[in-house]
């Protein structure tokens, strides 16, 4: 047994398995890739990284482990330590590429436990690299506790996030959620002595996108990520395979290495010179539906760079899925039945609906292209010409 410090939980003890595995170079990886990808150009604080994220999703999943056997208590632990190898660098920034190329998503992590040191830690321990990956998965019923509607995981990122962002949204009260969920009929439920706990996780989580994982800075630095990393791809051989090996280190290098576009973006993102928002308004700005053209961005940004006269590799067009809280479908036991969590509290209702008053399109560009794009991505879109946007002087 060891004990190491954690400024978020204090003291974490890991035991002979997990002390195997953090030891493995898949898991030591993680120690290179930052948890929030490039929002520390906006928050300078926020340089930590998957693994230690991955120890505090460990540690809090110790407490509702001891719910299944010992057998099980060992599988889920593991995968609580192993759930985030498999995402690629600058984490979700690369996330959509890699699943576009892979069709397969971050959680799905089955043929990197089955080989290499993971699978002989594992072997060693009699734990079944399928099983594992089933309950990083959330396809098991005890998976629950890490991939669920309310799980460990999202109880360590928010509470991290908040603490090395600064923000003042991380306050959850993790401990009384772990003390109030169980299982009732194979499903992790929410004892209602826990609801006030659980509205302030979703009151975190519903403030901490607009303001940390949507930030309009980090959302751009991450479209110059992907759509750099997509060029590699499709121009200069990148295997998408690859990006599961790499680091934020290594990718960068990859980049800086390159030439034209990538090598332009690496330097852009090292020295901050970051493309500008040419366009970036809400659902309320239009007639029909925007989020039609999520399925064919490329030509949407094809055909606005060709209008504005810009190469079409500086118009880059993010149109996130429309907002939705999957909290939402978690379950209270109310006098002994379960209750959707929005049923059982008016304040989960109304951040419910609220959500879409944080969603925006963006249309990124150069700063000298700005006025141009705007112009050709307007007329695209057929934005209402009486709805105000953000002034092209804000930085």
């Amino acid at each position: 047994m060891k004990v190491i410090r954690d400024p978020i939980h204090d003291y974490i003890e890991l035991d002979e398995l997990a002390l195997s595995l953090i030891d493995t170079p898949l898991v030591q990886r993680l120690r290179r890739i930052r948890q929030l990808g490039f929002s520390n150009l906006v928050y300078p604080g926020a340089n930590h990284t998957r693994f230690e994220h991955s120890l505090g999703v460990y540690h809090l999943a110790i407490s509702l482990t001891k719910q299944v056997d010992e057998h099980q208590q060992n599988e889920l632990q593991a995968a609580a330590l192993l759930h985030d190898v498999g995402h690629g660098p600058f984490s979700h920034a690369t996330e959509n590429l890699i699943e576009r190329y892979t069709k397969k998503g971050h959680d799905e992590v089955g043929g990197l436990l089955k080989k290499g040191a993971v699978a002989d830690v594992l072997s060693e321990h009699s734990l079944s690299p399928s099983s594992i990956a089933k309950h990083i998965k959330g396809e098991t019923y005890p998976g629950q506790i890490i991939n669920s509607e309310i799980d460990v995981d999202r109880m360590d990122y928010l509470v991290r996030d908040a603490h090395y962002t600064g923000v003042a949204f991380g306050l959850i009260d993790h401990v009384r959620l772990i003390h109030e969920l169980r299982f009732n009929e194979n499903k992790l439920v929410l004892g209602v002595g826990g609801l006030q706990a659980a509205e302030s996780l979703l009151v975190s989580r519903f403030l901490m996108h607009p303001t940390v994982y949507f930030h309009h800075v980090s959302r751009i630095a991450e479209s110059m990520c992907t759509h750099a990393a997509g060029y590699m791809i499709e121009n200069e051989g990148l295997k998408p395979g690859l990006l599961l090996r790499m680091d934020d280190v290594t990718f960068m290098m990859e980049l800086r290495n390159s030439k034209g576009f990538p090598a332009d973006i690496a330097k852009r993102l090292d020295e901050r010179k970051l493309f500008k928002r040419a366009l970036y308004t809400g659902f309320e700005s239009f007639e029909t539906d925007i989020l039609k053209h999520r399925k064919k961005i490329k030509r949407v940004e094809n055909e606005i760079a060709e209008n504005a006269g810009v190469e079409p590799e500086y118009v880059i067009v993010d149109i996130p899925e429309k907002p939705r809280i999957i909290e939402m479908k978690a379950r209270v036991m109310i006098n002994g039945k379960m209750t959707p969590i929005d049923k059982a509290s008016s304040l989960v209702a109304t951040l419910e609906k609220a959500q879409l008053d944080n969603w925006r399109i963006g249309v990124f560009t150069p700063a000298e292209y700005r006025e141009k794009v705007g112009k050709a991505a307007r007329e695209f879109f057929e934005v209402k010409k009486d709805v105000k946007q953000f002034k092209l002087t804000e930085i």
